[in-house]
């Protein structure tokens, strides 16, 4: 017996189903396949948009989870500053010590867009050196990813720190 979607519970979310459904059609193929997925990326669709994957900080906070959380405010990215939206935010939420991304929110027009870099690195296993080293291009929204990464290790380009 298979089951996707809603009925297999909780999150319901139609990317998250059409994922269930490739593993069930692999499942009957008599194929290996499993459903284990560390973060699947949740997106509201409001102005500005809210988008997170992984572990929240809320949800850090109530399992006792030690976390680093860096956030980088879109009122010092330059494609915000173009588009006259410094109302955003990127946020990461790490492995204190390691630097492995845990979790990714963001908010911020585009963030349903942005939102597959953090679900990709929670995949991948990736640290916040990872994502600082990794070139994004520029002006872009999607380089407050990188800047995050950078505030996490204490060397962000475009926030003063003394």
């Amino acid at each position: 017996m298979f089951a996707i979607g809603d009925v297999a519970g909780e999150p319901m979310l139609a990317h998250k189903a059409t994922h269930e459904g490739r593993v069930a059609v692999e499942a009957i193929l008599g194929k290996k396949s499993v459903f284990e997925p560390r973060a699947i990326p949740a997106v509201v669709f409001t102005d500005p948009e809210l988008a997170w994957c992984g572990l929240t900080e809320a949800d850090a906070k109530k399992g006792n989870v030690e976390v680093q959380v860096a956030r980088f405010p879109w009122a010092a990215s330059g494609r915000a500053t173009t588009l006259d939206r410094h109302d955003g935010v990127t946020k990461l939420v790490c492995e204190p010590g390691s630097g492995r991304v845990l979790g990714v929110g963001i908010a911020g027009p585009g963030a349903g867009d942005m939102i597959a870099e953090g679900a990709l690195a929670i995949e991948m296993g990736a640290t916040a050196e990872d994502l600082a080293l990794t070139i994004h291009p520029h002006p872009t929204l999607s380089e407050t990813v990188m800047e995050a990464a950078e505030v996490f290790l204490g060397h962000c380009t475009h926030i003063y720190r003394k």
